[in-house]
């Protein structure tokens, strides 16, 4: 009797577990390009950089979701990404374009930058098994995520780029903008997850809406709606602390709610009153 082959193996990495790790290192090369240019004081290239990392940082957790290639290593490899895209190389690049006029406070500001990003990834990382996060079960982030820090920290030179003033470019204001920044992605303050936001049925054509009038604003005038997002941005973390504070004030209520003992059963039979 002829015995049946035994069956092969598959060798090698699946093409689906490749494409998100392609999509988060493509970032990276971007995010270290944006260096290149600041170098060469190109700096609205510099920025397009960043902002075009940013937007492959977004791309690469749908992909991965897409294909079924999520994995540890993809995880780790994006956090590297992240911080040399959003915390070496913007800091880099404010330190070139404005923060080396006082050289020994202007690097300590952009080494803390770099650092207190890589200290945002570093805790996220270590939360990342963790099942008991209060921030990312009510639909919040904890702290300003790094590609929105680097967006932020480069809000001087958006609006240098469509206002001349001279101020704009000054060190001694970028420099505490840069380290409140900094502040704001290693705080503990509550801010809204866009990814947790859900929209209603009844305004999908609005949103729409919204989405084309944004995109052309982006290509006919970048600077001005980059200024724009990020001072948004920024007006709503008051909105997204008070919504936390009622989230946190609910959970209180509801485990401070005394539990009802439960009824006896009787002789005549159990509590459900079988015989």
């Amino acid at each position: 009797m002829r015995r049946p082959l035994p069956r092969r193996t598959p060798r090698g990495l699946p093409l689906r577990a490749v494409a998100p790790n392609a999509v988060t290192a493509l970032a990276l090369c971007f995010g270290l390009t944006g260096i290149r240019y600041a170098i060469s004081a190109e700096w609205e290239t510099a920025v397009t950089m960043i902002m075009i990392a940013g937007v492959l940082d977004g791309l690469d957790g749908t992909v991965a979701r897409m294909v079924r290639g999520e994995s540890r290593f993809g995880a780790e490899l994006d956090s590297l990404s992240d911080a040399i895209s959003f915390g070496v190389s913007p800091a880099i690049i404010l330190y070139l374009w404005t923060l080396r006029g006082i050289p020994r406070v202007g690097w300590i500001v952009a080494l803390v930058f770099a650092v207190f990003c890589a200290l945002r990834l570093a805790r996220f990382n270590a939360n990342i098994d963790v099942t008991e996060q209060p921030h990312k079960s009510a639909g919040f982030l904890t702290g300003i995520p790094a590609p929105a820090g680097a967006g932020l920290a480069m809000l001087p030179l958006y609006l240098s780029f469509w206002n001349d003033q001279p101020l704009l470019r000054s060190p001694w204001l970028v420099m505490p903008w840069v380290a409140l920044i900094a502040t704001l992605m290693v705080s503990s303050i509550a801010t809204y997850s866009w990814g947790s936001l859900k929209l209603r049925n009844n305004i999908r054509f609005e949103a729409i809406v919204v989405v084309v009038i944004l995109g052309a604003a982006l290509i006919s005038a970048p600077w001005h709606t980059l200024s724009a997002i990020c001072l948004a941005y920024l007006a709503t973390m008051p909105f997204s602390v008070s919504a936390y504070r009622r989230v946190r004030r609910l959970r209180g209520a509801l485990a401070a709610e005394p539990q009802l003992p439960l009824q006896a059963p009787d002789e005549r039979g159990s509590e459900t009153g079988a015989r």
